[in-house]
């Protein structure tokens, strides 16, 4: 299988663990950035040679996509090829490809309809806005860099094929599917998958499997999953207002789209890292292959809020 490439997911749940540039730098300037580096004991992940690296995080934050970014930024600067795989809407992929070839001002602009604009949940954020346009500005550079929107089943001959399956799983088995045909399609040395964590897991979580192990029908997979200090993240939470009933229908108002605080595990001192394992003092349940440590986590908004024309 290792004739296909290497692939990398990021997610966004807790299971033990809980705007784009004016011209394409040049990759030179690209990666002389901060943010242009591998995080400590990626070697140890990579060493692992799977299929689909599969990395699972807290949607809404800054520092989830910021450390996919700086990896995408690493990898290119060594001359890699690298797929990106994004939790958008599969439906929106074609639209997302035509944009890709187009310059930076022009593709921000193409994809703004596509996936983003209204989007409030903490995935659409302004932090998943720069880590895909910064990906695409080093494309235009001159790197090998790709992108796959995945989420969901992209029509209904897929939604068909899978309609078989139980509960959430007809989902999770379209990620997996869009996934593995993305990585197949070009002969990359990375493909690196942002989504979820509850997608992420190895394990049946709320009754259902999910789409990890629905990927290692297609190849090796290595699982991570996002750990983090306390600090807020961007996620739309229910209020359930006095007086309501159950049964009772909940109205739109009692759903708060808004920065909200999240706790965090103890600092294990080692600064933003990954490894393979349990995170420090924890249980590892079977539900991930390691973990990626991110420190305090801040918000990030939505990048293109409705009704915006930034």
């Amino acid at each position: 299988m290792k004739t296909m490439h290497r692939l990398a997911l990021v997610p966004a749940l807790g299971i033990g663990l809980v705007a784009a540039a004016s011209a394409a730098p040049s990759l030179a300037q690209s990666t002389a950035d901060e943010a242009c580096e591998l995080p400590k004991g990626w070697s140890e992940v990579s060493a692992r040679d799977a299929d689909f690296i599969v990395l699972g995080e807290l949607h809404g934050t800054k520092e989830g996509p910021a450390l996919v970014e700086s990896i995408v930024c690493a990898l290119a600067s060594r001359g890699e090829r690298v797929l990106l795989a994004v939790e958008f809407s599969s439906m929106h992929n074609t639209k997302w490809q035509e944009a890709w070839e187009l310059a930076p001002d022009a593709f921000a602009e193409a994809i703004k309809e596509h996936g983003w604009r209204g989007r409030m949940d903490g995935v659409a954020s302004q932090a998943m806005w720069q880590m895909v346009t910064r990906a695409h500005a080093l494309r235009a550079s001159g790197a090998s860099v790709d992108i796959v929107a995945f989420n969901g089943a992209r029509d209904e001959q897929q939604a068909a094929k899978f309609a078989d399956l139980p509960a959430q799983e007809p989902h999770e088995a379209a990620q997996a599917a869009n996934i593995a045909e993305a990585a197949r399609s070009g002969d990359y040395d990375t493909t690196l998958v942002l989504v979820g964590n509850a997608h992420a897991a190895l394990k049946p979580i709320f009754g259902y499997e999910p789409m990890a192990p629905k990927l290692k029908a297609y190849g090796s997979v290595t699982t991570l999953n996002m750990a983090y200090a306390t600090g807020a993240s961007w996620s739309c939470q229910m209020t359930i207002p006095d007086g309501i009933e159950p049964g009772d229908p909940v109205p739109q108002s009692a759903v708060q789209c808004a920065e909200h605080a999240a706790k965090g595990l103890p600092d294990p001192g080692l600064g933003v890292h990954m490894a393979l394992g349990a995170f420090p003092g924890r249980d590892p349940g079977g539900y991930y292959d390691g973990y990626f440590w991110v420190g305090p986590i801040s918000a990030s908004p939505p990048a293109v809020p409705d009704g915006d024309e930034g």
